[in-house]
Order: C-alpha cells, then sequence, then structure tokens
C-alpha cells in the first residue's frame, strides 16, 4: 500500500495529464466537448479511475466514451512518460453523474420553493381556529366581580 498522500497526489497528477492530452494530442473526431472532473487511483497505484463529462447529445456521449476508450493507449503512454512511476496505472473511464444530480437537485429546489409559495399564500388569509390569543392570563378580580354579579351571587 502506497501512502494515501501519494495516490492523492498521483490522481491529480494523471488528471491534469489526461486532460491536457485529450485537448492537445487526441484528434479522434468522435472525441466531443470533454470535460476531465476527477482521477482517483487506488491505494496500491495500479489502477485509475478517470471522471469525465460530457456536453452534448446522447450520441455524442456515447462516441466521446467510445473515443476515450480507444485512446487509453496514448494516454496511459503519456501518463508513465510524465510521472516516472514503475507501474503506469491502468485506466478507466467513468462519465460522471454531477451534472445530472445537480439538474436533479435544482427541479427538487424549485418543487420546494413552488410547495413553500403554497403554504404561505394559505398562511396569509388564514385564521385562528380559536381565540386569537390562547395562552392562559393571571385571574383578574374585576372580572370575577362582574360575573358573580351577573350570576346574582
Amino acid at each position: 500500500m502506497a501512502d494515501p498522500a501519494r495516490a492523492r497526489k498521483l490522481a491529480d497528477r494523471i488528471r491534469v495529464i489526461v486532460a491536457e492530452t485529450l485537448e492537445q494530442r487526441i484528434k479522434d473526431p468522435r472525441l466531443g466537448f470533454v470535460t476531465v472532473t476527477d482521477a482517483r487511483v487506488t491505494g496500491d497505484l495500479h489502477d485509475a479511475t478517470v471522471y469525465y463529462t460530457v456536453y452534448g447529445t446522447e450520441e455524442e456521449k456515447v462516441a466521446t466514451a467510445a473515443a476515450l476508450e480507444s485512446a487509453k493507449g496514448v494516454l496511459r503512454t503519456e501518463i508513465g512518460r510524465q510521472t516516472g512511476v514503475r507501474f503506469t496505472p491502468t485506466l478507466a473511464f467513468v462519465a460522471d453523474a454531477v451534472p445530472e444530480n445537480a439538474m436533479l437537485i435544482e427541479d427538487l429546489l424549485h418543487q420546494a420553493a413552488q410547495a413553500d409559495a403554497a403554504v404561505h399564500e394559505q398562511a396569509s388569509v388564514a385564521a385562528y381556529a380559536g381565540e386569537p390569543d390562547p395562552y392562559r392570563k393571571p385571574r383578574d378580580l374585576e372580572d370575577d366581580e362582574l360575573v358573580a354579579e351577573e350570576r346574582g351571587e
């Protein structure tokens, strides 16, 4: 097991190398507008997972995934050349679900805001079910005397 700090540093370096290589060296026409969002390396430094997002349609996302799979060799060679590690990690590309999750959260927040507005609208026209001031108050002797007089006591 390698030091976790070393694994994080290597993952950060892999993320930068893959992003730069995709931008400068890979000329695959299937490669769409791709952004490398994160990279993670296992504790033994043998496997690296690269997370990416693609802006575009579903067909462009599928084509970009195929282009990344075909460019694995070039990317792995470049990682090995620039990092100088004894064993160059194998690469796995995973489409990052962050944009879809963010869109889902935005929709949920919009629904919550609408429900909150509906509650405020109902509260603005609502009236108390009982007395306006339902809290007990200290007894007032004058009120007791008036009640007693009305009863004839």
